[in-house]
């Protein structure tokens, strides 16, 4: 089979991985890719914006597979100019990807479909804006409606930030706090199955601590020991499946990965938000785990066939780590050099924001690398972790320290 993979971040360095250890692929191809990902596949210069574009790639290289990686193209409508020129495709139309592409649109849905979340207002005026605040209080939770790199949600109890950030958007939700632990838990469909992943915990914020800025994800582990033993099976009936029938019902059928971040309330769960693709840096603690091979996988949900389907897992956690770069997010400098990456047993450095020159690896975004360290436990997994990425020197890069600390 052969497979083009569109993306070029940490979660397709993993994907990539996961693509190519699968014996049904017999090429693959990923457009534009990183130096990381080059080591493994053929890579080739793409805008990810430009539909045509991605299906020409495809075409010129008769895939059997498109697997779309980030947001962007998928809300821009990639998948559908693809379905159209008779690509099988893992990755949700744009109908579908505004699960994704606007908070206020998932809101309808996770209503229609009896999903539990949060209240919430969609506001446009700056007097909806203050009523909503005053109506929930702090702390705020603000999300800008649209895509914003993952950097779109404030959550603060100073109400002026939090004024002013909903007014730099231009249509906002405001909803209450949802209090209690959070996890990211995915499910992979073909339009009418859903097939729940195992859950991983993120990072968000930018410090130890959970201080700072929110960011893409500072780093994740997977599994979860203190999460209620039935999590998975609760959230693919309670969120996952109602959710996937409700598109269905809807006539725009998700076909991909829909991402359901989640808290677990003492109300029970409750959806924070969905993304409609693999999370980064979520991918890269599941995609290390996942036994069933994944190409495979993604062709059957691609093309209707998950009926029979189950998902099987190494009993082994895995803790990843990311590197940001100085600045990050807000500013992030690139164009560092990266010192030698090390080699320790059981322990993968994705590439996510790096370039190549003539005698350097260098930064090129936020987040630069991620390293993921697998093992019996969580506190092995993490031990090689942070082994492994405390040997990698790039001039004011930071990363967390406290990622999976208290995990069990």
């Amino acid at each position: 089979m052969k497979i083009l993979l569109v993306g070029s971040g940490g979660r397709e360095h993993a994907l990539a991985l996961g693509l190519k250890a699968d014996k049904s692929c017999t090429e693959l191809h990923v457009a534009p890719g990183n130096p990381g990902i080059a080591a493994i596949a053929d890579i080739h210069p793409l805008v990810i914006t430009d539909n045509d574009a991605i299906c020409a790639l495809a075409q010129q290289l008769s895939v059997d597979l498109v697997v779309i990686g980030p947001e962007v193209p998928l809300v821009n409508g990639a998948a559908d100019v693809l379905r159209a020129a008779g690509f099988a495709v893992f990755g949700p139309s744009k109908a579908a990807a505004q699960l994704e592409g606007s908070k206020d649109f998932a809101k309808k849905v996770m209503r229609d479909a009896g999903v539990a979340t949060a209240r919430s207002f969609t506001c446009t005026q700056q007097s909806e804006i203050e009523k909503a605040l005053d109506t929930f209080g702090a702390p705020y939770v603000v999300k800008d409606d649209g895509l914003a790199a993952g950097k779109g949600v404030v959550v603060t109890n100073d109400r002026q930030a939090a004024l002013d950030h909903a007014l730099s958007c231009t249509r906002v939700v405001i909803e209450e706090y949802l209090s209690g632990p959070e996890i990211s838990l995915f499910g992979i469909s073909d339009g009418r199955n859903v097939l729940p992943m195992q859950p991983a915990k993120d990072f968000k914020r930018a410090f130890d601590g959970d201080e700072g800025p929110n960011t893409g994800g500072m780093g994740a582990y997977s599994p979860l020991p203190w999460a209620p033993d039935d999590i998975v099976e609760e959230t693919y009936t309670e969120v996952l499946a109602p959710i996937i029938a409700e598109m269905a019902a809807r006539g725009t059928p998700f076909v991909g990965l829909l991402y359901a971040g989640l808290a677990l309330t003492d109300h029970g769960i409750r959806v924070i938000e969905f993304n409609a693709r693999f999370g980064d840096p979520e991918t890269q603690v599941l995609i290390p785990r996942l036994v069933t091979p994944l190409a495979t996988l993604l062709y059957k949900a691609a093309t209707d066939s998950l009926d029979d389907e189950v998902l099987q897992w190494r009993d082994e956690s895995a803790v990843t780590v990311v590197l940001a770069a100085q600045g990050y997010p807000e500013s992030p400098k690139i164009g560092g050099a990266i010192s030698a990456l090390p080699t320790i047993d059981k322990a993968q450095i994705f590439h996510a924001g790096t370039s190549q020159s003539a005698d350097a690896l260098l930064s090129a975004g936020g987040r630069v690398l991620t390293v993921t360290g697998t093992g019996s436990d969580l506190t092995e997994a993490r031990d090689r972790a942070y082994r492994a990425i405390s040997q990698i020197q790039l001039e004011g890069s930071f990363y967390r320290t406290d990622i999976a600390l208290n995990a069990s």
